[in-house]
């Protein structure tokens, strides 16, 4: 299965309250939107994918409690970006300082905000010209670091603001720079095949 594009307007423009709305109204779908307002009903993944989604976020959970330097987000998270797309990446996380300054209120719906730092996972149901174009949405709206694991090609691209996407081949370990203090990915559980 893959995603699927439903392009909206002119016919009809979501606002984020209708956006949120639909989400909610529609618990077992997965919302993402375009910055153009087209509504994207993302495929699920499959068991593969499924668990190196947990395994990662629990690498990122674990040292959060260790560093207690930010908050991490799962794929279920959507963020509204600053230019109106509405995106939810595999993995996610934001600075106790940054998540700490919205309000409650905005903490409880689709933040306004973008990540710190976002992996997205491609997945067979992934287009991958599509997750690429995400990875510069997400650097272009103030992500300061992005991983984009491509475990079938045993790929790593690394997007940085103002840099050329670096493009790893199998890397053993990734490095959360100074972005994520510390921080270290073991790699080796997505390139075994």
């Amino acid at each position: 299965m893959t995603s699927i594009t439903v392009h909206l307007e002119p016919l009809l423009k979501l606002t984020d309250e209708h956006f949120l709305q639909l989400c909610q109204a529609n618990p077992d779908v997965k919302f993402e939107q375009q910055a153009n307002g087209d509504l994207i009903i993302v495929a699920p993944t499959g068991g593969e994918t499924g668990s190196y989604n947990s395994e990662v976020n629990a690498d990122f959970v674990i040292w959060k409690r260790q560093t207690q330097s930010g908050v991490v987000f799962d794929s279920s998270t959507c963020f509204r970006l600053p230019n109106g797309a509405k995106r939810s990446p595999d993995v996610a996380w934001i600075t106790a300082e940054r998540w700490n300054a919205l309000a409650p209120e905005d903490r409880k719906k689709f933040p306004l905000i973008a990540p710190d730092f976002v992996l997205e996972l491609v997945s067979p149901s992934d287009n991958l010209a599509d997750v690429q174009a995400k990875m510069r949405e997400y650097i272009a709206n103030g992500v300061r670091l992005g991983w984009l694991i491509d475990p079938d090609a045993k790929l790593v691209e690394i997007y940085r603001p103002g840099q050329p996407v670096a493009v790893l081949q199998a890397p053993q370990t990734l490095s959360g720079e100074d972005v994520l203090p510390e921080f270290e990915l073991p790699c080796d559980r997505f390139f075994l095949a």
